[in-house]
C-alpha cells in the first residue's frame, strides 16, 4: 500500500499472466473508496482516503494496459464500480449511497479522473444506488458526467446481471440501462433474451440506432 511503483509492477505481472491464458481484459482495478468498515468488500479498495486511492489508480491502469493496448502483453483495464460502491448507507453491499453531489464528486468520483488520464478502456457500472436511483440506470452519471463531462471514450459494461435489478420487466430494464449509457451487457444466462429484447426496442424506436452505434463504436 502507498507504493505506486509496486502497484504498477504487480499489475504488469498480472497482465502477463492473464495474456498467457489467452484473455485480454480484466475487471480491475477496483477504485472504490470504502467509507464504512461494515461493508464486506472493503478489501477490494485501496483505502478510505480519496487521495490514496487516486494516487494508486493511474499506476494500476498503466500496469495493465502499458503504453499501448496494441502491445501483445497488455490487457484492457476496467475501473470499477461506478460509482460510490464504497459509500452505501450502513455499508450495505449493493445498497444506497445517500450523499450530496459534492460528496460524491470529492470522495468517490475523484479516482476516476486519474483512471481516465491513464486512458482506461472500460468502466463497470455499480450495483448500488445513488440517492435511491440505481447506477445502472442513471443517465446523468453514466452519460452526462462520465462520458460527456469527463470525456470517457471507452465503454461502460454492466456488472453481473446488474441490468436485471433495474426493473422486474426485463425488457424495460434493458431500455433503461442502454439509454442510460451501458454499452456492453454482462448477462451470463439470459443473453439470448437480452439480444431479442434489445432488437425489439430498436425496432420500436425506444432505443435509437445512434445509441447502438455509439456503444458498438466504443467497444470496437
Amino acid at each position: 500500500t502507498r507504493n505506486p511503483d509496486l502497484v504498477e509492477e504487480v499489475n504488469r505481472i498480472t497482465a502477463l499472466e492473464v495474456r498467457a491464458t489467452g484473455l485480454n481484459w480484466t475487471f480491475s482495478p477496483c477504485i472504490a473508496v470504502p467509507q464504512n468498515e461494515f461493508w464486506g468488500r472493503t478489501y477490494e479498495g485501496y483505502g478510505e482516503s480519496p487521495g490514496l486511492v487516486d494516487s494508486l489508480t493511474k499506476p494500476a491502469v498503466q500496469g495493465y494496459q502499458t503504453d499501448s493496448l496494441g502491445n501483445e502483453n497488455s490487457v484492457l483495464a476496467c475501473a470499477k464500480h461506478f460509482v460510490a460502491d464504497g459509500g452505501t448507507e450502513h455499508g450495505i453491499d449493493q445498497g444506497n449511497a445517500i450523499m450530496t453531489e459534492d460528496e460524491l464528486r470529492n470522495i468517490h468520483l475523484k479516482p476516476y479522473y486519474s483512471a481516465l488520464e491513464a486512458d482506461v478502456g472500460s468502466v463497470m457500472a455499480s450495483f448500488n444506488s445513488w440517492n435511491g436511483k440505481k447506477c445502472h440506470g442513471n443517465k446523468y452519471l453514466l452519460t452526462d458526467v462520465l462520458k460527456d463531462e469527463m470525456g470517457f471514450e471507452g465503454f461502460v459494461v454492466s456488472d453481473w446481471e446488474g441490468i436485471d435489478q433495474l426493473n422486474t420487466d426485463f425488457k424495460q430494464a434493458i431500455k433503461e440501462a442502454v439509454n442510460a449509457g451501458v454499452d456492453m451487457a454482462m448477462q451470463p444466462y439470459n443473453y439470448i433474451e437480452f439480444i431479442d429484447h434489445l432488437k425489439a426496442l430498436v425496432n420500436e424506436g425506444k432505443v435509437s440506432e445512434s445509441r447502438i452505434d455509439n456503444a458498438v463504436r466504443r467497444i470496437l
